[in-house]
């Protein structure tokens, strides 16, 4: 087991034309579980394909255990990579592809190999196929011996580039909680990359966000989901995604308002008001996520119109015109019809704001809601 540290990691392809990495640092603790996150394009793969020694790096570097490997060969790196589409020699059993790595890499016994083999085989609820080849076996099972290959090497690193996406939707889930109980079983320091929030935020300690090569943030789901440190976080974490809607900023000190000339109009007041009031805005974008956003009546409200009604069950997610497209999640017994006016509000504990040029967090809704009395 061990560290990984990225220290200003840069990759640059076409002579420098294209940056796909862009000066990127952060650390994964002994034992922890880091996923990486971030759309198509955004440099998560080649970040992990610098780190298993795939790619090289144009500029910084990468310790492993507090070793500089930046130039050191994938085969003397001790990390285990599984990949999207299997990787499996369709010619050899499940048996010799898992004891493939370790005849490579190590001076093991035949009999060692086999002992191990069997074991993880054991662990991976794959004992029975050891003898089968990965044409007779579904996606499932080729996934777990895809995993059993990595983990019978018993490496210092994990690294995962996006290993679920070619599964369907529940076997996905299940084989997500096979890997975080893998893991949380070895202990072994594990890298996930993967361009599903919601995977990254069930999965992870951590969160590594980047968007076009650069760092975005790095914290716990939940610090992430409540104290975005832009706007682009803001909006990739969550599902529904934050809503935002374009404001003017008016008054100061103890009461605020956050309006626009499509009818919306929200006042906030004592300290979150204050704290708006000193950040000098005079224009920002309002985030609140679907589920912060209430339906009332009595003109107690925001008035806007019901444009698709999306039931999935235990919720309802109400798709309203505020001049853009904003979602409540709210309860399913809440049915209104497509077409009705209806008024929504939200607490001001809930508000996020962010710089209307820049997209940094001016405040985040973590940082004013009240504490609970136990």
């Amino acid at each position: 087991m061990a560290t990984v540290t990225l220290d200003n990691l840069r990759k640059e392809f076409d002579n420098g034309r294209i940056v796909a990495v862009d000066d990127v640092s952060f650390e994964v603790e002994d034992g922890e579980f880091v996923t990486v996150v971030g759309p198509s394009g955004c440099g998560k793969s080649t970040t992990l394909r610098m780190i298993a020694g795939l790619e090289s790096p144009t500029g910084g570097s990468i310790r492993i255990g507090g070793e500089d490997v930046t130039d050191v060969h994938a085969r003397k790196r001790d990390v285990a990579m599984v990949f999207q589409n299997y990787a499996l020699y369709p010619h050899k059993t499940v048996r010799q592809n898992m004891a493939f790595g370790l005849r490579m890499s190590t001076d093991l016994s035949k009999a060692e190999r086999n002992r191990r083999v069997e074991e993880t085989a054991e662990m991976m609820d794959i004992e029975d196929l050891l003898d089968d080849k990965p044409n007779e076996l579904s996606g499932g099972q080729k996934q777990r011996v895809a995993l059993g290959r990595a983990i019978v090497r018993e490496p210092d690193v994990f690294l995962f580039d996006e290993p679920l996406s070619n599964l369907d939707a529940k076997l996905r889930t299940t084989m997500r909680t096979e890997i975080q109980r893998i893991q949380n079983e070895l202990g072994i320091t594990s890298i996930y990359v993967t361009h599903d929030q919601e995977e990254a935020m069930t999965m992870g300690d951590r969160l590594a966000i980047l968007k076009d090569g650069i760092l975005q943030q790095v914290g716990k789901p939940k610090d992430v989901y409540e104290n975005p440190t832009n706007k682009f976080v803001g909006g990739f974490v969550g599902s529904p995604s934050m809503n935002f809607v374009d404001v003017e900023v008016t008054g100061s000190g103890g009461s605020v308002t956050l309006a626009n000339d499509d009818g919306f109009d929200y006042s906030l007041t004592g300290d979150v008001a204050q704290r708006v009031s000193e950040s000098g805005s005079k224009t920002a974008r309002l985030g609140v996520r679907p589920e912060d956003v209430t339906v009332v009546t009595g003109g107690a409200g925001i008035p806007t119109t019901v444009d698709v009604v999306e039931p999935i069950g235990s919720d309802n997610y109400l798709h309203l015109d505020v001049g853009t497209d904003f979602i409540a999640r709210v309860d399913s017994d809440v049915e209104p019809t497509v077409g009705d006016t209806i008024e929504i509000t939200f607490d001001q504990s809930a508000v996020h704001l962010f710089d209307a040029t820049g997209g940094d967090a001016l405040l985040s809704g973590a940082e004013h809601r009240e504490v609970p009395a136990r």
